[in-house]
């Protein structure tokens, strides 16, 4: 088995349906922005703070890289910028979890920690930005992902049973 990686739009749910695919699959995940907050010892919003965004993506790169040589038989979850790293289908299978941009808002609105999952997020302070970035996306996204999955109205569960189901673990 190869890896899988999830990509979207950042908050479409990569982190929360990556953690329920690897309970429901015992599949090992990890995270692109926690393995880059751990290297560089820093949150994602102090780097783009500090450093700013090309410099994260020169991260994320370098990440890609890692990923490829060192990581095996693995789910990831990503970053919403991450998709545009060269070596994607090198790393793995790329599954998109497609939502429309409202219902992703929404989705971040409705959660109990909404503000801190908001603050969290840089790309996303301004909204009106965000939404434009979407749809400059989405189109690269499908280009991209060999499976997608409209995640707009199911649950976890019920996302991560489809992704084990199309991507066979």
């Amino acid at each position: 088995m190869n890896n899988i990686i999830l990509i979207g739009f950042m908050g479409v749910g990569k982190g929360s349906v990556a953690r329920e695919v690897s309970r429901q699959s015992k599949i090992m995940c990890i995270d692109t922005d926690d393995l880059i907050e751990s290297w560089q010892n820093m949150s994602i919003k102090k780097i783009f703070a500090m450093h700013g965004e090309e410099y994260f993506r020169v991260l994320e790169k370098n990440m890609a890289k890692w990923l490829e040589y060192n990581v095996k038989k693995t789910l990831i979850s990503t970053g919403g910028g991450f998709f545009k790293v060269g070596n994607i289908h090198k790393i793995g299978t790329v599954v998109l979890l497609d939502s429309p941009f409202d219902k992703i808002y929404e989705r971040l609105l409705k959660h109990e920690n909404a503000e801190k999952k908001l603050k969290k997020r840089p790309l996303f302070q301004d909204v009106a930005k965000a939404k434009s970035l979407y749809k400059d996306r989405k189109k690269e996204y499908r280009k991209i992902a060999d499976i997608i999955i409209d995640v707009s109205d199911k649950d976890l569960a019920d996302t991560a049973k489809e992704i084990c189901k199309r991507t066979g673990i």
